[in-house]
């Protein structure tokens, strides 16, 4: 019985006619709507206290089933009546004034709804996205206060509309220009009731239409220039300002969508997006205001501690407050991995221009006027978080804008004293420093660079110079420590690997030897490590060209000087001080030094790891520096009473082992130890490298 009566009524449902009784509803309540504001008397009763939402509700279902009765790309009276009565406009105004209290809430609600339900392409209108912008224009405000969680959900349907239809980004941006809408094919207006909406502007640059910007369409030269990127509220800002709230759902989501705008695939609409919006400069400037919140009372130390941030695991980093500021240090870095991100993901004319805004903006505006300083302690609180600033960047367009910020872009041969590039020359000197803490927080930098895919790092520091020694077919990269030390001697030794590492492993006499009387992983954990380090190096390296192999020595110049270059000048001259520094001074030098050597270039490889390199008076290589600290290691360690007692004793006091105590020569014995663990990387590294390919 019951399923006869329900039978009959969907029949007579299906029988009635829907256009006039779906128009009329339609109508009905959104006269309903507006007859509230002629009725009602009590201002302060909310929205959701009305009938407003019900109707607004009723209005939205009443579009989406008229449109699945009618064929596709044909819109019904009901949509018809939407636009050309400008109810989206009248909404957007009612919405502005707030009135009733939380009346945006539904505006905004019914917005997203409509845009996202509603299959038609609306937002060409300018009945449409006139309001939307509108809309858009109100974010942030004072009135607004609380409604994140619907205006986050506004954007995000507008983002994945113009990710459908990238045509409508201009639309959105209020761009005047009519060169951004000529780059598209826009999509045709929908049919209202058979016929296109001619009164209905397709695209603000019709001939006739008003502009988004409120100004009428004229074809004169001038219009052709993209417009200025705007300042007042629109999808970007709105966007940026959702991605800085304090609700992490909210920033999470607006942060997604932007990425979802920034990664479109067509050339036009990433123009329109850095030419026609200041999406560059928000970031940018966001980034330093981060920056600037860090408190300069943060030690340089926790700085450097502070692990890898993620953007998208907001407030993790924070923690429970470890020490004084990490919470706005992990708000920096956690912006600053999201514009990583960002320039990662888009298109390039994007990516390009905010690498280069956060260059100018960040790099060399704060960045650099802080690096040059005199103060140790804003030196020290700069290196470091530049140091950081180099952990967290990946993205090839930002990894590069840094590297020449850093190094320069010059690729000439270095001769001594030559100094193209000031800073450069500045954060070389500094690993060299009266204070052991600005040369061991400049040397963490450069280690932190050189694990960085970036050819010119190598190319920069060990002077992989053009030289005619190199091999044909890579004039852009080589090595000039094979060149004078070389002249006049036969070729290198070349000796087998087992007598490499035999040279390495032997270099420290056996009585200033200590890791064989301790309980330690053995040689193992060395070629282990090693291992892991020239994978690495080889993985970045791959894509760079290398020769396999030097050239013949017959092609070196006699008439050239040879110069090691400022950065392995400045690290030799620390190895020759090695009995004399801090221990963490120390391990930070051959740090350096073991992750160059592990670099697949034929030369590098020749000169850091090749105890038979014939050099010509004046010159060095690594190996020999290190012949001169053993030198004058074991004429010191005659001089002392019991060194070899002592020297386990620091041993095991470095192991932890034992309570570590003053005592004299301590620097000395723990020089030692670093000299003795040094020597095994290197042949470990050798070792896993194999021998170097001979000359072709």
């Amino acid at each position: 019985m019951l399923s006869r009566l329900g039978a009959l009524l969907q029949q007579a449902v299906e029988t009635r006619e829907p256009s006039v009784d779906l128009l009329e509803a339609f109508t009905e309540h959104w006269k309903g709507i507006t007859g509230y504001y002629l009725e009602a008397t009590d201002e302060s009763i909310p929205a959701r206290q009305t009938d407003i939402p019900w109707r607004l509700k009723q209005m939205l279902d009443i579009l989406v089933y008229e449109e699945k009765q009618h064929p596709v790309g044909e819109a019904g009276p009901c949509l018809e009546y939407l636009l050309q009565h400008k109810v989206l406009e009248t909404l957007s105004t009612l919405g502005k004034a707030e009135y009733p209290p939380g009346m945006r809430q539904q505006v905004l609600l019914f917005f997203s709804r409509v845009l996202s339900q509603v299959q038609h392409p609306l937002l060409h209108y300018l009945n449409v996205h006139r309001p939307v912008q509108k809309l858009l224009q109100l974010s942030g405000d004072r009135l607004g206060c609380g409604m994140e969680k619907e205006e986050v959900q506004f954007v995000a349907v507008l983002c994945t509309k113009i990710k459908q239809d990238p045509t409508l980004l201009a639309y959105i941006l209020e761009v005047s220009s009519p060169r951004f809408f000529t780059c598209f094919a826009a999509p045709s207006p929908p049919i209202l009731n058979g016929r296109r909406a001619q009164e209905l502007p397709a695209s603000p640059v019709e001939e006739g239409a008003e502009h988004p910007s409120g100004t009428a369409a004229a074809a004169s030269p001038r219009q052709a220039e993209p417009s200025p990127p705007r300042r007042d509220s629109n999808l970007i800002t709105s966007l940026m300002g959702l991605c800085k709230s304090k609700k992490s759902r909210v920033a999470l989501k607006a942060r997604e969508n932007l990425l979802l705008l920034v990664g479109l695939a067509q050339e036009a609409a990433a123009a329109c997006l850095v030419r026609s919006s200041t999406l560059c400069q928000l970031l940018t400037e966001h980034l330093c205001d981060l920056y600037s919140a860090v408190p300069t009372s943060t030690d340089p130390a926790d700085v450097l501690a502070l692990e890898r941030v993620s953007w998208r695991s907001q407030g993790d980093a924070a923690g429970d407050g470890v020490f004084p500021g990490k919470e706005n240090l992990a708000a920096f870095f956690s912006w600053l991995d999201y514009l990583d991100e960002l320039v990662m993901g888009a298109h390039p004319v994007v990516a390009d221009a905010i690498a280069e805004a956060v260059e100018e903006k960040f790099f060399r505006g704060i960045l650099q006027p802080q690096l040059l300083q005199m103060s140790e302690l804003d030196v020290l609180s700069a290196t470091a978080v530049l140091t950081g600033t180099v952990r967290q960047i990946r993205s090839p367009p930002l990894l590069h804008c840094l590297v020449l910020f850093l190094l320069g872009s010059d690729r000439h041969p270095e001769t001594p004293g030559d100094t193209p590039h000031p800073l450069r020359t500045q954060l070389i000197d500094r690993c060299n420093h009266l204070s052991d803490e600005i040369s061991l927080a400049s040397l963490r930098l450069f280690e932190e660079l050189l694990r960085k895919p970036h050819e010119h790092v190598a190319h920069s520091l060990a002077d992989l110079e053009e030289d005619p020694y190199f091999t044909d077919g890579f004039p852009d990269a080589g090595f000039g420590s094979a060149k004078k030390p070389l002249l006049g001697s036969a070729p290198s030794g070349k000796g087998q690997v087992s007598e490499v590492v035999s040279s390495f492993l032997c270099l420290v006499p056996e009585e200033a030897k200590t890791s064989s009387c301790m309980e330690e992983g053995g040689y193992d954990t060395y070629v282990h490590d090693a291992l892991g380090m020239v994978q690495a190096c080889r993985a970045n390296a791959a894509p760079w060209g290398w020769p396999p192999a030097p050239r013949p020595l017959d092609a070196c110049y006699p008439e050239t000087a040879f110069y090691e270059g400022h950065f392995l000048k400045v690290l030799f001259d620390r190895m020759t001080r090695i009995l004399d520094q801090p221990y963490s001074l120390n391990l930070q030098v051959t740090s350096v030094l073991s992750r160059l050597a592990a670099f697949p270039h034929p030369h590098l490889h020749e000169y850091l790891l090749d105890p038979y390199l014939n050099l010509a008076p004046g010159c060095r290589s690594l190996f020999s520096v290190l012949v001169r600290v053993i030198g004058d290691l074991m004429q010191r360690l005659q001089r002392v009473p019991h060194f070899r007692a002592k020297l386990l004793l620091v041993r095991r006091q470095l192991m932890g082992l034992v309570p570590g105590e003053q005592m004299d020569h301590t620097m000395l014995f723990k020089g030692v130890v670093v000299l003795e663990e040094f020597c095994k990387e290197l042949a470990a590294i050798a070792l896993v490298k194999g021998p170097p390919e001979g000359p072709p």
